[in-house]
């Protein structure tokens, strides 16, 4: 069932997708120049619901928010949204208490691992997935993330391969990285998306679902 949604208080708009019998949800943090749109998450996302995750894909801006580039890499505003979204999904959807995951792509990588540190008890964020990401925007708050997080990046992507490998240094909680061979900046060659797709829902399945994927 896919349903658009507004998170208040500012009615950010969002898409909630929930599949029959889904035990746990996957919010989506887009990265700069983005959106909800974004086909690259939207094709993640598919694949997550296709292994039983309800996703929400949600602007963390306004649009006159996004008219000011200083805006497109506050992460701290943005991690407020998110978290924002989070508390919506607990109050007025099925999601309830079910566990929560973050998956960030870009400057998004960012914003969920801020969210993940910064949430309380009540969030619920139990697992972060980063794709081709920049935690080093968040670097501040990433020895304060608790939930299991994946670091992605591609094989021809060297920044990301090092920014990536700087930040896992500085995680403590459970943590991986995983660099794609023959990847570049967006995955945009055959089959790495999926290859991220696949990743990403291995790593939901064990830290959200409990269960070996």
């Amino acid at each position: 069932m896919e349903t658009e949604v507004h998170i208040p208080p500012l009615g950010l708009p969002g898409t909630l997708t929930l599949p029959e019998g889904f035990r746990a949800a996957v919010l989506f943090a887009h990265g700069c120049g983005s959106s909800r749109l974004s086909p690259r998450n939207r094709h993640v996302a598919a694949g997550l619901r296709r292994a039983g995750f309800a996703t929400l894909l949600i602007d963390l801006l306004t649009e006159e928010e996004m008219q000011d580039p200083a805006n497109v890499f506050d992460v701290h505003r943005q991690s407020d949204r998110l978290l924002q979204a989070i508390r919506y999904l607990r109050a007025e959807t099925p999601v309830e208490r079910m566990p929560v995951g973050l998956y960030g792509a870009s400057s998004g990588a960012a914003t969920a691992l801020m969210a993940a540190a910064r949430a309380a008890e009540h969030d619920g964020v139990e697992a972060v997935v980063c794709r081709g990401g920049r935690p080093d925007l968040a670097e501040e708050w990433l020895e304060g993330v608790a939930a299991p997080t994946l670091l992605i990046a591609g094989g021809r992507d060297g920044p990301a391969i090092a920014i990536n490998t700087r930040a896992f240094e500085q995680l403590h909680c459970a943590k991986a990285l995983e660099v794609i061979p023959g990847a570049g900046r967006l995955f945009e060659e055959p089959g790495k998306l999926d290859t991220v797709t696949d990743s990403a829902r291995s790593w939901f399945a064990t830290h959200l679902l409990k269960v070996d994927a």
